[in-house]
C-alpha cells in the first residue's frame, strides 16, 4: 500500500489524468451504446413464467408498452355526451397520430369490448394507449407528448378530467436527473468543511467519490448490455459509491492530518495514511463486496446484475481511495490543515492530538456503565427491530405514488370506476390440444367466473393455430393485496385442476401479482441461505484480521439488529403509510420482494465498515497493553468522532436519495439511512463498546490449535509503536491499572 501510494504521488499528474481519462472514456462509450436495462422479474419454473412462455410462443407480436387514458365526467355529464364524446375522441385521434404510438383502442367503438371500457354510472371511460416499444425504450419525449395530447384546456373543459397511468407515463414524472446526488454532495461539503476547517481537504474526498461514482455509473450502463441489469441499479451504485467513497477517503484524509499534525511531511503522512488506514479501506470495501456479491447464490439473473453493479461501484471507490486521494493530497501539501492548525503548528510545533472533549468523555462513561448503557441500546433496537415481523412482500404499482401524480389519479379513477382489479388483471394461458381441451377451456371460463374473489372474467381468446388461450380474471381486490395472492393460490391449487380433470389441458395463471408473489416466494425460500452465506464470509474475514472468535459473533449479531431495526422503519414509513403522503412517497403498499436480499446485502457491508475501523483500533491498544478495558475506551475515544462525521455524511447523501421521485431508491435510501445512524450512534459506540467491556479477555479469546493454523493478515498496523508482549503471555494484563487515553 505505500509503495502505492509513492508511486501515486511522485506520478501526481498521470494518476489524475489516468481517472479523468477513464472517466471520460466509460461516458463516451455509454453514450454512444444507450440504455439497455431489464426489470425482468421472471424466476424460469415458476407458475408465472410458464405462463408467460405459452404467451409468448402462442401470441407473437404483442406489441409495445400499454398504457391507458381516463377519463371522468362531472356530475351532469356521461362519457357517452355528445360533447365529451367528440372533444376525447378528437384526444384520442391526435394521441395516435403521435410518433411512437402503435394504436389506440377507445370506449367508442361499435364491439362490446369497446363498451366494455365505460363505467357502470356511464362516468368513467378510459382507452388503451399501445406504443411501439417496451416502456424501457420509450422515450420520454414521447410519453411527454401523448399527456400533452390528452391533457390540455380544450379537452379538459367544463370539469371534465382527463389522467393517464402506465409505466411509459411514469417516465414523465421523474424529477430532475441526478437532483438527490446533488442535494446529497452538498450535504456532505459542508459536514467536511466543518470537520476539516479546511476548503482544500473537504473537497478531496468529494472529487474522489465522484471521478470513480461516475466512472461506475457509466460502466453498469455499459454492463447492461452485457447482462441483465435492473433499471435502479446505476441509482443504487450512485448512493452506495457515494455513501462508502466519501467516508473512506474521509477516513484517510483524517489520518492524513494526524500525521501533519504530527510533523510529518506532506509525502510522509500522505504513504503514511495509505499504509494504515489505507488498508483498512480496502478490508471495508471487500466486506462490501463480499456481502453484495453473497447475491449471486441465489442464483437470479435480476439480482445477479445488481449485484455486479454494486460491486463495481464499490471496487472504484476503494480503488480511487488509495490512488487519486494520494495524488491530490500531494497537490493541496499543508493545505489538508485549517489555517489555525497551520499556525498553531508553525508556533507551537508537531505534537500528537490526544482524544479529548466529548469523545474521550463518553468512552470513559460507557467504560462506568457498560450494562446500563448495553440494555437501554438492546431495547431500542428491539422496539425498532418489532414491525418487522409484520413485513409484507408484494408489488407496489402506480396506486402507491403520490397523490398529486396523474398516474396515481388515472389508477384511483379506474379502481372507483370499475373496481380495484381492473389495475392489476391476472391472465390465464391455457395450452391445448384437440376439441377436448377447447371445451376443458369454456368450463374453466366458467368455472372462474363463479370463483370467489372474481369479480369478472372475459371470454376465452384463441389464437390462429387454436393451441393457446388467454382468459382474461378481474380480481375484485386490489393488485397488492393479500386477497388478490390467496385468488391466485385457489386458482392454482383448486380451480384450474378440477376444470381441466379428464383433459390435456396445461393452464397456468400470471400476470403481475402472480409474477410478485412467484418471485417473493423464491426469495423467502432462498434467504436463509443467502444470510448464512453472507454472514459466514463476514465472520471469516473478522476472524483472520482479529484472531478472535467473539469478534465476528457480536459483529453478525449487530449487523443482524441493523437489518431488523431498519426493515422495522421501512414497514412503517412504506407498508403502514406512517408520514409516507407527507413525505412524498405515495401511499401505503407491500415491501418490493427483491428489497430484502439487496438491502441485506449492502448493510452488512456497510455495517462491517464501522466495526473495522473501530475494532481494528481496539484490536492495535490491546496487542500493545492486554488491558481489554483500555484497548476499549482508547479505540472508541480515538474513533468515536471520525465514524459519527462519515456516519453524517452517509445519512445525509442517503436521505437525499428519498428525493428521487423512485419508491425503491426512497426505500433503499430510507432503509441505509436508518441502518448507518443506529450502526454509528446505537450499535458502535454504544452496544458494542458495552459488550466488550462487559465481556473482558474473552472478547479476544482464540482457540489454540485455530490460532496456529489461521494466516496472518493486519488490517491496518500500528503506525510507530513496537508490538508489544503477546497478552497470552500476560495472564494479569487484563487488570492493569486504567491508564490515561493519550497515550
Amino acid at each position: 500500500m505505500a509503495a502505492i501510494a509513492r508511486w501515486c504521488m511522485r506520478h501526481r499528474l498521470v494518476t489524475v489524468l489516468i481517472w479523468l481519462l477513464a472517466l471520460g472514456a466509460t461516458a463516451a462509450a455509454a453514450t454512444a451504446a444507450g440504455t439497455a436495462f431489464s426489470n425482468d422479474y421472471e424466476v424460469p419454473g415458476t407458475e408465472s413464467n410458464r405462463a408467460n412462455t405459452l404467451l409468448r410462443e402462442g401470441f407473437h407480436g404483442q406489441g409495445g408498452d400499454t398504457d391507458t387514458i381516463v377519463w371522468r365526467t362531472p356530475d351532469h355529464q356521461t362519457a357517452r355526451t355528445p360533447d365529451v364524446e367528440r372533444r376525447m375522441t378528437r384526444a384520442l385521434e391526435a394521441v395516435a397520430a403521435l410518433p411512437g404510438v402503435g394504436s389506440v383502442s377507445g370506449p367508442y367503438g361499435p364491439g362490446p369490448a369497446d363498451a366494455a371500457r365505460i363505467s357502470p354510472d356511464g362516468r368513467t371511460a378510459y382507452a388503451v394507449v399501445t406504443f411501439d416499444k417496451q416502456a424501457d425504450s420509450v422515450p420520454k419525449a414521447q410519453a411527454q407528448a401523448v399527456v400533452d395530447a390528452a391533457k390540455n384546456p380544450a379537452t379538459e373543459a367544463d370539469g371534465l378530467q382527463v389522467e393517464l397511468g402506465g409505466r411509459a407515463i411514469g417516465l414523465t414524472e421523474a424529477p430532475s436527473p441526478h437532483l438527490a446526488e446533488v442535494i446529497g454532495v452538498a450535504i456532505a461539503a459542508v459536514v467536511l468543511f466543518l470537520a476539516f476547517g479546511s476548503l482544500a481537504a473537504s473537497l478531496l474526498p468529494i472529487a474522489t467519490a465522484l471521478v470513480s461514482v461516475g466512472s461506475a455509473y457509466f460502466g453498469i450502463t455499459l454492463l447492461g448490455h452485457a447482462m441483465a441489469v435492473a433499471d435502479f441499479a446505476p441509482m443504487l451504485g450512485t448512493l452506495v459509491g457515494l455513501g462508502v467513497g466519501i467516508d473512506y477517503a474521509l477516513f484517510i484524509v483524517t489520518r492524513h492530518r494526524k500525521g501533519l499534525a504530527r510533523g510529518l511531511t506532506v509525502e510522509e503522512a500522505a504513504e503514511n495514511a495509505v499504509a494504515t488506514t489505507g488498508r483498512a479501506v480496502v478490508f471495508a470495501g471487500a466486506t462490501v463486496c463480499i456481502a453484495l456479491l453473497g447475491m449471486l447464490v441465489l442464483r437470479l439473473g435480476f439480482l445477479n446484475g445488481v449485484a455486479m453493479a454494486a460491486s463495481l461501484t464499490v471496487v472504484l471507490t476503494v480503488a480511487a481511495s488509495v490512488t487519486l486521494l494520494p495524488a491530490l493530497l500531494s497537490y493541496i501539501g499543508i493545505r489538508a490543515l485549517s489555517r489555525r492548525e497551520r499556525r498553531r503548528l508553525a508556533a507551537e510545533g508537531p505534537r500528537p492530538e490526544a482524544p479529548t472533549g466529548f469523545a474521550a468523555r463518553w468512552s470513559a462513561f460507557v467504560e462506568r456503565h457498560p450494562k446500563l448503557l448495553g440494555l437501554v441500546a438492546a431495547l431500542v433496537m428491539a422496539a425498532l427491530a418489532l414491525p418487522t415481523l409484520s413485513l409484507h412482500l408484494g408489488t407496489s404499482d402506480q396506486g402507491n405514488n403520490p397523490a398529486s401524480a396523474t398516474t396515481r389519479k388515472a389508477y384511483d379513477l379506474l379502481a372507483d370506476g370499475f373496481g380495484p382489479g381492473v389495475n392489476g388483471p391476472l391472465t390465464v394461458v391455457a395450452r391445448l390440444d384437440g376439441a377436448g381441451d377447447r371445451l376443458a377451456v369454456e368450463r374453466l371460463a366458467d368455472a372462474l367466473r363463479t370463483t370467489r374473489g372474481v369479480a369478472s372474467t372475459g371470454p376465452a381468446v384463441f389464437n390462429r393455430s387454436a393451441d393457446t388461450a388467454i382468459l382474461t380474471v378481474v380480481p375484485d381486490s386490489a393488485p397488492q393485496s393479500r386477497a388478490t395472492s390467496e385468488l391466485v393460490d385457489r386458482l392454482r391449487a383448486d380451480v384450474i385442476p378440477r376444470a381441466g380433470h379428464g383433459s390435456t389441458m396445461e393452464a397456468h395463471v400470471g400476470g403481475v401479482t402472480a409474477g410478485y408473489d412467484d418471485f417473493a416466494d423464491v426469495i423467502v425460500g432462498k434467504l436463509p441461505l443467502f444470510v448464512g452465506v453472507v454472514i459466514a464470509l463476514g465472520g471469516l474475514l473478522l476472524l483472520l484480521a482479529f484472531r478472535s472468535i467473539g469478534i465476528p459473533v457480536k459483529a453478525a449479531a449487530m449487523n443482524v439488529a441493523a437489518v431488523a431495526s431498519s426493515f422495522g422503519v421501512v414497514v412503517v414509513i412504506f407498508q403502514w403509510g406512517w408520514g409516507s403522503e407527507l413525505l412524498g412517497l405515495g401511499s401505503a403498499g407491500p415491501i418490493e420482494p427483491f428489497l430484502p436480499v439487496i438491502m441485506v446485502s449492502v448493510l452488512f457491508g456497510l455495517s462491517m465498515d464501522y466495526q473495522v475501523f473501530l475494532v481494528s483500533r481496539m484490536y492495535e491498544e490491546w496487542l500493545e497493553t492486554g488491558d481489554n478495558r483500555r484497548a476499549v475506551r482508547v479505540g472508541l475515544a480515538e474513533t468515536s468522532r471520525v465514524i459519527n462525521s462519515a456516519a453524517v455524511i452517509m445519512i445525509s447523501v442517503f436521505l437525499a436519495f428519498v428525493l428521487s421521485g423512485d419508491r425503491i431508491i426512497a426505500m433503499f435510501g430510507i432503509a441505509l439511512a436508518v441502518a448507518v445512524a443506529l450502526d454509528a450512534f446505537v450499535l458502535r459506540t454504544l452496544l458494542v463498546p458495552a459488550l466488550m467491556h462487559m465481556l473482558g479477555r474473552a472478547n479476544w479469546w482464540l482457540p489454540a490449535w485455530l490460532e496456529r493454523r489461521l494466516p496472518r493478515i493486519s488490517i491496518e498496523p500500528p503506525e510507530c509503536r513496537p508490538r508489544a508482549v503477546l497478552p497470552a503471555q500476560r495472564p494479569d494484563a487484563d487488570h492493569a491499572a486504567p491508564a490515561d487515553l493519550s497515550h
